[in-house]
């Protein structure tokens, strides 16, 4: 899809620069770099809906707790 975008002229150079270093176009680099973005913003807003349950029903330090806390951390893509 073709959008048209303003960006500051520095981010505009900088990008350019980048986007040479890594021998791909503007297009493919802007595309990776929202990708990154959004990603980051959705387990931002993951990682605040998560806190929100803990404050809601409060931390509770059980073995269990920790032992399922220490599995799904291990599990998870990082």
């Amino acid at each position: 899809m073709k959008v048209a975008v303003s960006i500051p002229d520095d981010i505009f150079a900088q990008a350019d620069l980048i986007a040479a270093r890594l021998k791909t176009t503007r297009s493919a680099l802007y595309g990776r770099a929202l990708k990154a973005y959004l990603q980051n913003i959705t387990a931002d807003q993951t990682c605040d809906a998560l806190n929100a349950v803990i404050d809601a029903v409060g931390a509770q330090d059980t073995t269990f707790s920790q032992v399922a806390a220490r599995r799904r951390l291990l599990e998870a893509e990082w």
